[in-house]
């Protein structure tokens, strides 16, 4: 199994284009429907979830047996790989916001559980998503058993899922009202699935399929042109209801698409910052805030400087980019390796780390 560089391209952008997001929105203002930056606001994080199907079936696809060891190995290595940076975040922002947490949120988010019971409920932006693709984990050792022994049963879950998502668009969010009026039927996990499953359905049509650079360089750059310019515009309510809900997901299965079959790898100066970046996702995903915070302090205890907004948001992307290397490098593989269950086994290395 070769690494996917090109996902870690992928996902180390999107991490870093939802930092600059959150960044500027705490800095200036919301986004509409009808900017970049809006659009990319909501669908960076759907990105993440078409990648961690995809990149999941990439890597236990043709492995896994969906037997009691296989699935216990496989929650061992996401709860490794998922539940300390998480713990440390929580508890850092629980400090930093200096408000006594409801014991039980407290509770439910250090297991997990929040994104099971109490979605909307997490101390840090952005841990929603975390939530929500922990009970996608729920999901993946049934996608397995389904696609390998039980076809009509996965059919019939697909359609479920597809229902689901159908049923947010078109039923359960009303575009009268802004999306943050509605943001906890927006985190239901129930509305975010589907775009688990669509990535791993990704993997299992096409992983054998061979696709000229050329023509997948030609889609990459339709898809993103699309996504720019399709007709939507006021509240981003009207990028996850309706029509405009099944287009901008579908722009987002064909983006993640490109980058799986893109077989193109970066000159080394390129390549290099990029594999950086894609590995640090995570770390860069979850800390962006906190930092944010402290140069928010820093600006208050140091007021002679008097930083202006767009030296605190450079300021901020920088610390989040050096922090989020060294939190990788010396806390986030710590952990990973502790969730290997065989040093000396390839087939057991995190290939992809979602």
């Amino acid at each position: 199994m070769n690494r996917l560089y090109n996902l870690d391209y992928l996902r180390g952008l999107a991490a870093f284009g939802i930092m600059i997001y959150h960044y500027l929105i705490w800095t200036v203002d919301e986004f509409s429907a009808d900017t970049f930056m809006g659009r990319f606001g909501i669908y960076g994080v759907s990105i993440f979830y078409v990648l961690s199907g995809l990149t999941l079936y990439h890597v236990y696809g043709n492995r896994m047996n969906p037997s009691k060891q296989e699935v216990i190995l496989f929650f061992k290595k996401r709860i490794f790989r998922i539940f300390p940076l998480l713990w440390l975040v929580t508890i850092v922002a629980i400090i930093l916001f200096k408000k006594s947490p409801n014991l039980y949120d407290l509770l439910l988010n250090l297991t997990g559980l929040f994104g099971f019971i109490k979605w909307d409920k997490y101390f840090s932006p952005g841990v929603w998503s975390i939530g929500n693709e922990l009970v996608f984990y729920v999901f993946f050792p049934f996608f397995i058993l389904f696609i390998k022994k039980f076809k009509p049963f996965m059919l019939a879950l697909t359609i479920f899922l597809l229902g689901c998502y159908l049923y947010f668009a078109f039923v359960k969010l009303n575009p009268q009202l802004t999306l943050s009026q509605q943001w906890k039927n927006y985190l239901n996990p129930l509305n975010q699935v589907f775009l688990f499953l669509g990535g791993f359905l990704i993997g299992f049509f096409f992983h054998q399929t061979k696709i000229k650079n050329t023509i997948i360089f030609a889609l990459t750059i339709l898809a993103f042109t699309a996504f720019t310019f399709y007709p939507a515009s006021g509240n981003t309510i009207n990028l996850v209801t309706g029509t405009n809900r099944l287009v901008f997901t579908f722009f987002c299965f064909l983006i993640c698409f490109c980058f799986y079959k893109l077989t193109f790898k970066f000159p080394t100066f390129i390549h290099q910052p990029l594999t950086i970046l894609g590995e640090t996702s995570y770390s860069v995903y979850l800390l962006h805030p906190i930092v944010w915070i402290l140069t928010g302090y820093a600006n208050g205890v140091f007021s002679k400087y008097n930083f202006h907004a767009p030296a605190r948001l450079m300021l901020s992307v920088f610390l989040t980019l050096i922090i989020s290397y060294y939190v990788y490098q010396y806390f986030e593989k710590y952990f990973i390796k502790l969730g290997q269950t065989n040093k000396s086994n390839p087939a057991e290395l995190p290939l992809y780390k979602s």
